[in-house]
């Protein structure tokens, strides 16, 4: 199978490349960005040594869906996907924070509370909660825009805001637009039997200073779904909740012994996993879209994209 790892085109006017966990950004004439998400698998901010099948194009479509979904209530980067795997926008200047908003006490929050934290980027987390349980209103916990190989970390809005690296009046727009598309989400989720826990968002400033979303919106890389039907039996249970997000690839690197920490080896993924895992993305696609996942032709799928991106720029 012909999988995404890593892609090295030179568009008429490139300007610079940026190679991110997953997605490659090319920077066309300081005007266009062409953003094309590979099928690398990133988990505790460490890639994978393999790919999986079909994972870019799921992500790539499930994050175009939502943008449409959702530009009625914020702007976003987005003017066209010429191919399953790529999206292309406007040139934005990236706020160096991610805008994470949890519903639920699950993930990262889950394992923080576990060791008897209750404070998650200056925001307090309530006594008495068990994993998965939702927070009496969702509650934002940002992280630091981590460069190359660099872990993402936790950060308060006063950190943010003393250290300048966002003005209050953008951040106060930030926050606005998090808890507008939160609540967009868990409204699209709901009508698909889901419910969003939790999930992060990306920002930036155009060349004319609009705040627009960028980046991906509500995928299992991003986001995290619980089914809906028999949530509250499996909590009042103490039974783990059945989830569509990559929880299940941390839960098995987890159970591997690996969590990204210094001296942990990434754990062999066999052929038999890399399948799972992308019948689990198709799946997730499935169930957050509606839509029936249609694989695109990957016989020579750098050439394809190639194609399809010149063809836009030429346009």
């Amino acid at each position: 199978m012909n999988t995404i790892n890593d892609t090295n085109y030179n568009f008429p006017k490139q300007k610079s490349i940026y190679k991110g966990k997953v997605r490659e950004v090319y920077n066309i004439d300081d005007t266009f960005l062409v953003m094309i998400a590979t099928d690398r698998l990133s988990a505790f901010d460490v890639i994978m040594p393999k790919q999986i099948p079909f994972k870019g194009q799921i992500l790539n479509q499930i994050a175009t869906k939502m943008m449409k979904a959702t530009e009625d209530i914020v702007p976003n980067w987005l003017i066209s996907t010429p191919d399953e795997n790529v999206a292309i926008g406007h040139l934005c200047e990236p706020f160096k924070v991610e805008m994470v908003i949890r519903g639920y006490l699950s993930g990262h929050a889950a394992r923080e509370y576990k060791i008897g934290k209750r404070l998650l980027c200056g925001v307090s987390m309530p006594d008495g909660m068990q994993e998965n349980d939702q927070f009496p209103t969702p509650i934002i916990t940002p992280s630091t825009k981590a460069d190359n190989g660099e872990h993402d970390e936790d950060i308060s809005r006063e950190a943010i805001l003393s250290n300048g690296i966002v003005s209050e009046e953008d951040y106060v727009v930030l926050e606005e637009y998090t808890r507008k598309l939160f609540q967009r989400g868990t409204e699209i989720a709901n009508k698909r039997g889901l419910i969003l826990v939790d999930t992060k968002y990306e920002f930036g400033k155009t060349k004319e200073g609009k705040i627009v979303l960028i980046d991906e919106i509500h995928t299992p890389d991003s986001s995290r779904y619980f089914y809906a039907e028999g949530y509250q039996e499996r909590q009042d249970n103490k039974e783990p909740q059945k989830q569509l997000s990559k929880e299940f690839v941390r839960q098995w690197l987890i159970a591997n012994g690996f969590q990204g920490l210094e001296g942990q080896s990434i754990p062999e993924m066999n052929d038999e996993k890399i399948i799972e895992i992308s019948e689990r993305y198709i799946e997730l696609f499935e169930q957050i879209t509606g839509d029936k996942f249609v694989k695109a032709v990957v016989d020579n799928v750098t050439e394809r994209i190639r194609n399809n991106v010149l063809m836009f720029l030429n346009n």
